[in-house]
């Protein structure tokens, strides 16, 4: 039974997950242009973080930092590469996107790389546009940046 919760990003099995991302990562895109932040970094910022869980072992995780004027940003999307295709990237996003409305977010943006396929047609498929670089980011020919009005609750 797939669930998924808020939990902290700083336990043993979600940072096997964000491990498992950063790898991913690196076997797609130069060391230079990765931006997935660290855990100390997502605790600092204040992500809302969660984890989707498949018989008790986290196999996916997701969060979002909130910005300002009612926007926020999608952090550290991952789902195990033995679980995928399972839906447990949509269930993430679904309660990333319910969670931020509850909170009084209006639009979600995100950075997600060229070659990430599967991740773009998730967010397509759930209504992600592509827009410029936003917050700090510059234009990055490797880079989509993608956002989505959230309607609220």
């Amino acid at each position: 039974m797939l669930s998924v919760a808020r939990e902290t990003p700083d336990q043993t099995e979600v940072l096997r997950l964000l491990r498992m991302a950063d790898e991913r990562s690196s076997s797609l895109y130069p060391t230079d242009i990765r931006y997935g932040p660290s855990v100390a970094t997502l605790v600092a910022q204040g992500v809302r973080f969660f984890v989707a869980r498949l018989g008790g072992t986290a196999v996916g995780c997701g969060g979002y930092i909130a910005c300002d004027n009612g926007a926020a940003e999608l952090k550290r999307m991952f789902v195990d590469l033995k679980t995928r295709g399972q839906g447990i990237g949509r269930a993430i996003l679904q309660v990333v996107e319910d969670e931020a409305r509850r909170e009084g977010i209006r639009v979600m943006r995100l950075e997600t790389g060229v070659k990430s396929v599967e991740a773009r047609g998730l967010y397509l498929r759930f209504g992600y546009r592509e827009r410029g670089p936003f917050g700090t980011y510059s234009t990055d020919p490797l880079s989509v940046f993608m956002e989505k009005e959230l309607t609220p609750i």
